[in-house]
């Protein structure tokens, strides 16, 4: 197809985003007001692609995305820190417009838009995967999915008296009260794990927001929180499926949400495995590293799949490094590729001493040129760079060694929640 002039800027018709937005996820039309299915991208943060050339459809645009102004929990000082970062969501192209640059343009405005709101690092859930490494997003952690059968055992001798001192109860509060305990509770546990990411307001409002066309004859969604000492400590969000086969319940649980230290997820997972009538639960994100595998017999999992989570990208690299602390000093001059952000490409000496980092502008010749989504991939200590160099993808360079000891955190980062 012929190349067209694309100009992304900040959407000005709500009702053409929506559209746009169902075309292209083909989701069931809601009967909630416009202003109320946005909620949780602000409108601020609403943009979209327009051509300056060729036809289009003046009730959609030919694409969109949104950001979702949200925290993320960085590897510091033994446990986590939360630092702003831009959560790209709601990324779409009109089927007119495929391969024709709309989706190349708009990442590219995202990282620029992102870099002058003073955001140093953009993360996003891949609904395709082999998209977002060619734009600079680099996979920073990884999960699984996995099945349990009801009354699975989890051997935790270690763990026992602490989540037996867990009390864990279904919420009775609805609308902001929900939200607030639902906020607080997901900082207070995702501040200690570095990779979990927490939304503002208008996102949990938008998440826990459950339509009629959403439900259609489902269970409402379910939250379990998990309290010790008077303080909410963990919860899981869930539903059940009702199922009946010769008689006997074959009901699924699926989990939404899992939240919590070892002991607290220990005490909610016994509670979900143990609900009536069901004989299957559905556990989502779970990290390669996750206690669960240990507290679990040989091969008591079922569906067991590998999945990417959270995809994060660098767009200011000075900004950046200061935020998180490092597990060794190094000292080396990288060459950043980064075709998308000029005032990002070139030579950096990126410095580590003492567990603080920073990066500087050189001139001395550099000791590796790596990509930018190599570093995206590293920032939360998951994504390592000597196996991305053993596979071809990185240099034969020492100094990607030496890079990775400094980045490399003792745990995988913690899975982060869908935006």
């Amino acid at each position: 197809m012929a190349s067209q002039t694309v100009v992304v800027d900040r959407a000005d018709d709500d009702e053409r985003f929506l559209a746009t937005d169902l075309l292209v996820w083909f989701d069931e039309p809601e009967s909630a007001p416009t202003a109320t299915q946005l909620e949780g991208v602000p409108p601020d943060q609403r943009f979209a692609a327009r051509v300056e050339d060729g036809a289009h459809d003046p009730a959609t645009y030919p694409g969109i995305y949104g950001v979702r102004p949200m925290q993320l929990s960085v590897p510091y000082a033994g446990g986590g820190r939360w630092v702003p970062m831009a959560g790209l969501t709601w990324v779409g192209v009109h089927p007119d417009h495929r391969r024709r640059g709309v989706l190349t343009e708009m990442l590219r405005h995202h990282v620029e838009q992102t870099h002058r709101e003073g955001v140093a690092v953009s993360g996003l859930h891949a609904s395709e995967a082999a998209i977002y490494g060619r734009h600079g997003w680099g996979l920073a952690s990884q999960s699984t999915t996995l099945s349990l059968g009801r009354g699975t055992t989890f051997t935790a001798p270690g763990l026992d008296e602490t989540a037996a001192a867990t009390t864990t109860r279904l919420a009775t509060e609805t609308g902001d009260d929900l939200v607030r305990r639902t906020i607080e509770c997901e900082q207070r546990v995702g501040e200690h794990q570095p990779g979990s990411v927490v939304g503002d307001e208008g996102y949990y409002r938008a998440v826990l927001r459950e339509s009629p066309e959403r439900l259609r004859d489902k269970e409402p969604r379910r939250m379990l929180f998990a309290v010790r000492d008077g303080v909410d400590v963990g919860l899981a969000a869930f539903r059940r499926t009702h199922k009946w086969e010769q008689h006997r319940p074959q009901g699924t649980l699926e989990v939404h949400a899992l939240f919590g230290d070892p002991a607290t997820r220990l005490a909610l997972l016994r509670r979900l495995v143990d609900f009536d009538l069901m004989a299957t639960v559905k556990l989502p994100e779970t990290a390669l590293d996750d206690p669960l595998w240990s507290w679990l017999g040989p091969r008591a999992a079922s569906d067991v799949l590998p999945a990417d989570n959270l995809w994060v990208r660098l767009v200011d690299l000075p900004a950046a490094l200061p935020l998180r602390s490092y597990a060794a000093d190094c000292d080396v001059v990288v060459d950043l590729v980064d075709p998308y952000a000029p005032w990002h490409a070139g030579r950096w000496r990126v410095v580590v001493d003492a567990g603080e980092g920073r990066a500087e502008r050189t001139d001395a010749a550099a000791d590796v040129e790596l990509p930018v989504w190599a570093l995206g991939a590293a920032y939360l200590g998951g994504g390592n760079l000597l196996a991305h160099q053993r596979a071809g993808l990185l240099p034969d360079a020492p100094a990607v060694g030496e890079l990775w000891r400094a980045f490399r955190t003792d745990l995988p980062p913690a899975t982060a929640i869908g935006f």
